[in-house]
């Protein structure tokens, strides 16, 4: 069943969903960070079926986030490789494992994150761009972007 969609909405967050909020989206997604780009890998890996699987994969490819490549002519088969779009998924997707991490793995992290350069786990770590200080939600004033359609984006805020 199709949920609504949330492509008139203006917000950032909405259009995101828009593009990888179905279930199975999001740890295709993890799966092709990981290196997966054959069909049958993503479908075994997921346990998915293989129309949700198509229909994924082509919803992806329209919105930009990966490219269909063939790798071979007879018959016809297809890499599905992550775009400049899909790879810059990565911190979404650290951000929704690190949470789960924390949240919803009572015996440790299923996977950890390593950093090549050093091979120390590395975490997700919200900073302010200019100054570099280390941010939580409570640190962040919403104000109005340049894309703002209305006044009414931002709630009115109790004192």
């Amino acid at each position: 069943m199709r949920r609504t969609s949330f492509e008139d909405m203006n917000c950032s967050i909405a259009q995101c969903l828009e593009a990888v909020g179905e279930w199975w989206t999001l740890l295709i997604i993890r799966d092709a960070l990981f290196g997966i780009t054959r069909f049958d890998d993503f479908r075994s890996r997921l346990g998915i079926a293989r129309n949700v699987l198509t229909q994924r994969l082509e919803y992806l490819v329209a919105q930009g986030i990966m490219d269909r490549v063939p790798y071979q002519d007879n018959p016809v088969r297809y890499d599905y490789k992550l775009t400049e779009k899909g790879r810059s998924l990565w911190t979404v997707v650290n951000a929704m494992r690190q949470w789960g991490d924390t949240w919803a793995a009572p015996d440790g992290p299923p996977i950890e994150a390593v950093h090549k350069a050093c091979g120390h786990t590395m975490t997700v770590r919200p900073v302010c761009s200019d100054c570099g200080e280390q941010l939580h939600g409570r640190d962040i004033q919403p104000i109005l972007g340049p894309g703002a359609r209305s006044a009414d984006l931002l709630p009115a805020r109790a004192e």
